[in-house]
């Protein structure tokens, strides 16, 4: 073999063998994307596979409150009114001075009562929820919440009305009340407050605080299946959730939901 032809032999070689490296090279970045595709393919199927499931449990609790609250207006409001009636009768037909201003309070708490129960009724049915901007909803809890005096709520919110459907609207209202449940019975909070507002990236942001004892975080007790409600329903939907809370000063949470590009 000549020169030359050593020459050309050794330039063909080092050609096929970086032809062959880049191939290689090229092989390896397709598999490293499909399987970064793959992967990505995966997540996102188990992330809307979770959302399933969580706007499954969304449903099945909704439906189960739709039913308490139609078993509370049907069988034990109708128990209490009928039992109201009897005190006025009572009352109507007492001879006995004495036990007159007895009857009356008690005619008083029942009325009371079934006054709370037929607010608590129309509270967990989707009539009053669809029917209903958020901010109406939202205020009536925080009438309610204000009337047992046991705390001041306070609501502020920068708009009178929001195109929102149901799950937004059911969403909002629950965490509502499920923080303002938890503050009532673990924070011995004297003030709550409560603002749901939007903006031009943000369809709606809700931020509810306490000036309670606070709580730590990082506890498995802390948190307890009130927090994991929340949760999972800002999970359902995209929000963004945040809970921090800080012993002797309180708990702050927001949830904040922005608008799709």
């Amino acid at each position: 073999m000549g020169k030359a032809e050593l020459i050309i032999t050794i330039i063909l070689f080092n050609t096929f063998f970086v032809m062959f490296a880049v191939a290689v090279a090229i092989y390896i970045r397709n598999y490293r994307q499909r399987k970064k595709e793959y992967l990505n393919e995966i997540e996102m199927k188990n992330e809307i596979h979770q959302r399933e499931l969580l706007s499954t449990q969304l449903e099945i609790q909704q439906a189960t409150m739709q039913q308490i609250g139609r078993e509370l207006h049907d069988n034990i409001g109708q128990k209490l009114t009928l039992v109201s009636l009897y005190v006025q009768q009572m009352l109507y037909e007492n001879k006995v001075p004495e036990a007159s201003d007895r009857i009356d309070q008690v005619s008083q708490i029942i009325n009371q009562s079934l006054q709370d129960l037929r607010s608590l009724s129309k509270t967990l049915t989707d009539d009053n929820i669809s029917q209903k901007e958020i901010v109406h909803l939202i205020q009536e809890e925080v009438d309610n919440t204000n009337s047992l005096k046991k705390c001041l709520v306070s609501f502020e919110h920068n708009f009178d009305q929001l195109d929102l459907g149901f799950v937004h609207k059911n969403l909002l209202l629950r965490i509502t009340q499920e923080f303002i449940q938890n503050s009532i019975k673990h924070s011995h909070c004297k003030n709550i407050f409560i603002s749901l507002n939007t903006s031009e990236n943000i369809l709606w942001e809700l931020a509810i605080r306490d000036d309670g004892i606070g709580f730590d975080t990082t506890q498995k007790k802390s948190n307890g299946i009130g927090l994991t409600n929340m949760k999972n329903r800002a999970e359902i939907i995209g929000a963004d959730f945040l809970l921090e809370s800080e012993k002797n000063v309180g708990t702050q949470l927001n949830i904040t939901l922005k608008k799709q590009s």
